[in-house]
């Protein structure tokens, strides 16, 4: 799936296994035609037999876990036998899990690949109904004794010291076998808002048919996305017009919808002891809640740098009249011959760009590159977008790509190379139980790898267009990755409390609540751009409000990438070092503690300020670009 933003998946099937998906436009390219490389997944098992034999060994495995119950509080010997019984049949079944999610995307046609995921998948339901007893016994367990059988067994605090410290912190949170189970019960119940908008939207949705440049249309979401970026005025408008006439005339079933997801969370919250569904979507990660509201409230400090971005859009667009929100998308600069890029060049490019990384960020990146860990181009029946999985720690990550040539192309190496350097780092220095990277943290160095990627392509530009065009997607970003995805995250705030204080939530004062944003955001008492209400309709179309509280996490990523990337270049050695250490933390402590521990308080305005900050220095320097041509 692509929106207009980046997308980070965290199964929530295992808590140790990290799927990155970024999306991407499938498309067409001559490279296509040619004979590729793909990826080698007999690095994860030689055969679809061998498959198949640790299947049948894994499953047999996870019946027999029950047998550990009431050992754990033995010794130190039985607590580490059990745990780490139960963590080794996991990372098999993770293991298993990647190598059937990669052969189903090579091809998403083939039934017997589709099945094969399906039995994998079905595992972590089988383990998790086998391994229920784990916390509440660890949680009823005394911690001097705890704490005892960490001083004894080396082995023991080395790989579950976190995890047993975690397990207890939700002891508060944590239910009785039976509240459990009756909450495990109604997860299908709570997966159906999200399910009822795919199967409207995606499958059912009326999308109007419009005419552009004497050519019928049928608007359908990529079709949309395609076109909103039309240079003609008016195609946009009509573009717009007609995909969100028809988000109107489902208004009230869409809200209806998201207030049901809305609902689910806080009834979920509210079961677990929280006291605001926030709350417990920062629990997890043991995060504070001055990080997401300082984010809100620094983006909102930010708006006159967004205004002044906009006001230049409006300028170089050449729009005589009001700016309207249809004009966010065409590109500010156009060159005559768009930059082209083939897979090796955006791989020399990307090494090239991330020298100020260092040898070994670099060194990792060559071993990459030169191995068959990558599915690159698109074809028939391959799955499009393109992600990073890291599921195997005992072998390496792959990537799915859908190279075509272009820039976007060249930034998605670049982002999705920064996901597997991590996980190999963080593989690398921690044990398994503690190499799973938290979602907060997990854009950091694919954010900081396009930063430093677009920054190398300004300084390289041959000509005055190119560097102004490679300045132009470096505001586009910003725009989309930071202060549309806090104004997301706002809206969904806003959606939370309202819920929580018994304040009805329908599609008609969702649309109020969001056109509010919008005409905030986008400056319209400042005169910057004019909201027609017709689009406030918007958040019918953002399937990532189904995912709780999730999207405010690309932005706080974004603003550490960017500090991160201006100390990296201006400071050299001892900024480096904190990143790469960062990365190597793997998830052996809460990602709050880790970015603090780089030097970035996430919960202080700095971060934001100086991602702010950043957007003003590439204003300035189109601007400056500008007058050299008067």
């Amino acid at each position: 799936m692509r929106l207009d933003f980046r997308r980070f998946v965290q199964p929530l099937c295992a808590p140790w296994f990290a799927l990155l998906v970024l999306g991407s436009a499938l498309t067409q390219s001559a490279a296509a035609a040619e004979t590729a490389a793909q990826w080698d997944l007999r690095d994860l098992y030689p055969t679809p037999a061998a498959w198949s034999d640790s299947y049948e060994r894994t499953r047999k495995t996870i019946g027999t876990l029950d047998r550990y119950k009431s050992t754990l509080g033995g010794s130190a010997e039985e607590m580490l036998v059990g745990l780490a019984a139960i963590s080794d049949t996991r990372r098999e079944v993770t293991r298993l899990f990647g190598y059937a999610f990669l052969r189903s995307d090579e091809d998403v046609r083939d039934a017997s690949n589709q099945e094969r995921k399906q039995k994998a998948g079905s595992l972590f339901t089988q383990l998790a109904e086998k391994t229920v007893w784990v916390a509440p016994e660890i949680q009823a367990m005394d911690e001097a004794r705890i704490r005892a059988f960490l001083a004894k067994s080396p082995a023991l605090k080395q790989r579950f010291d976190f995890f047993l410290a975690e397990t207890r912190r939700f002891t508060p949170h944590t239910l009785g076998l039976e509240g459990e189970a009756v909450l495990a019960a109604n997860g299908d119940v709570l997966a159906q808002p999200n399910n009822i908008f795919k199967q409207l939207v995606t499958g059912e949705f009326p999308f109007p048919t419009i005419e552009i440049d004497g050519r019928k249309v049928r608007l359908t979401d990529s079709e949309y996305e395609k076109y909103r970026t039309a240079d003609k005025r008016s195609d946009r408008k009509a573009v717009f017009d007609g995909f969100w006439s028809t988000f109107k005339n489902y208004q009230g079933t869409l809200g209806a919808t998201l207030a049901t997801q809305v609902m689910g969370d806080v009834f979920s919250s509210h079961a677990r002891r929280f006291d605001t569904s926030l709350q417990a979507a920062l629990f997890g990660d043991n995060m504070p809640e001055r990080v997401y509201r300082t984010l809100v409230a620094q983006a909102n400090a930010g708006l006159p740098t967004l205004h002044r971005y906009l006001r230049l859009r409006k300028r170089l667009l050449g729009i005589q009249d009001d700016l309207a929100y249809y004009d966010n998308y065409p590109s500010l600069f156009k060159v005559a011959h768009p930059p082209h890029f083939s897979l090796a060049e955006s791989e020399k490019i990307t090494l090239a760009a991330l020298a100020p990384l260092g040898d070994e960020y670099r060194a990792l990146l060559k071993r990459g590159f030169e191995a068959r860990w990558t599915d690159p181009y698109p074809r028939q029946g391959k799955a499009g977008g393109g992600y990073m999985m890291g599921s195997a720690y005992d072998v390496h990550p792959y990537l799915l790509l859908n190279h075509n040539d272009d820039y976007e192309s060249l930034s998605t190496v670049a982002h999705e190379w920064g996901h597997a350097v991590h996980t190999l780092l963080a593989d690398k220095n921690q044990p398994y139980e503690k190499s799973g990277y938290s979602t907060f943290i997990a854009e950091s160095a694919s954010i900081a790898n396009e930063m430093l990627l677009g920054d190398y392509l300004v300084r390289i530009a041959k000509t005055r267009e190119e560097k102004l065009f490679y300045l132009g997607e470096q505001l586009e970003q910003i725009r989309t990755t930071f202060f549309r995805q806090v104004m997301f995250a706002e809206f969904q705030l806003a959606m939370h409390e309202a819920q929580e204080q018994n304040q009805p939530l329908s599609g008609a004062s969702l649309t109020e609540q969001y056109c509010t944003l919008l005409k905030r955001y986008y400056g319209e008492a400042q005169g910057v751009m004019k909201i027609d209400p017709l689009y406030c309709n918007e958040w019918g179309f953002i399937q990532h409000f189904y995912y709780g509280y999730y999207v405010w996490q690309y932005a706080t990523s974004m603003a550490g990438a960017a500090l991160f990337a201006d100390d990296i270049q201006r400071n050299g050695g001892p900024a480096r070092d904190r990143f790469l250490n960062m990365l190597k933390a793997g998830g052996s402590d809460y990602a709050y503690e880790i970015y603090k521990r780089a030097g970035i308080d996430l919960g202080e305005p700095a971060p934001y300020q100086a991602l702010v900050k950043r957007m003003d220095r590439i204003i300035d320097e189109v601007e400056a670009l500008e007058r050299t041509s008067r």
